[in-house]
């Protein structure tokens, strides 16, 4: 087993007992898009444990050291990147900013938040990867005020094909440090879904739009 796939089982399972991500295929939640989904994600949660922050903290510091040793600045997505982005930020020693959806409507106005030059080479912090739409408006806010993004790097991506081809589309390179098939290992090793279960969650992974009407 390799050293990656450690790492992501090990955040699987840490997200797991802080209930951080919570399974339940029988008793679906619903998002705000509309979608029913077997699973349920708040990755902020895990700020509440430092040992899970922690790990999460050096594991996103590790990605960025290797796929993006000259990174000049992290970049959190907000509300969910924020917090983890700036505590990787301050573990790497580089500045930190953060991208609100949209402008203020007030003050100055700003949708980015925190002190950044053109030309400046970001990694852009997220927590987690559904269609990937809301966290590539980070990526256009940041490219219109002349930021080089070099790539995003999330806690955990559901892996819908959708994801993949909206990164692709933007030009993004997205790497994560945990994800769904790891979340799936994980969570039948630990009993917290049967084996019965996976058919109906298999389902859902490959036409969720769809799944529990």
């Amino acid at each position: 087993m390799s050293n990656d796939l450690d790492i992501t089982k090990r955040i699987a399972e840490l997200l797991l007992e802080a209930q951080a991500i919570k399974l339940s295929p029988e008793k679906p939640f619903q998002w705000s898009s509309g979608w029913f989904s077997p699973i349920y994600c708040d990755n902020r949660v895990a700020l509440s444990y430092p040992d899970t922050r922690t790990f999460i903290k050096k594991a996103l510091a590790g990605v960025i050291r290797e796929k993006y040793p000259h990174a000049q600045a992290v970049v959190g997505v907000a509300t969910g990147g924020i917090a983890q982005g700036a505590l990787v930020a301050d573990l790497l020693e580089l500045p930190f900013a953060y991208v609100r959806p949209e402008p203020k409507k007030h003050g100055m106005g700003n949708q980015i938040e925190g002190r950044l030059e053109k030309g400046q080479s970001v990694v852009i912090i997220e927590d987690l990867i559904s269609t990937g739409g809301s966290s590539l408006k980070t990526v256009d806010a940041l490219r219109e005020a002349g930021i080089e993004v070099g790539g995003m790097v999330a806690i955990f991506t559901y892996g819908f094909q959708v994801a993949a081809d909206n990164f692709t589309a933007k030009n993004v390179e997205l790497h994560t440090i945990s994800n769904y098939n790891a979340l799936i290992e994980v969570a039948l090793e630990h009993k917290y879904v049967s084996e019965a279960q996976l058919e109906s969650l298999a389902a859902w992974r490959v036409a969720p739009e769809g799944w529990g009407r």
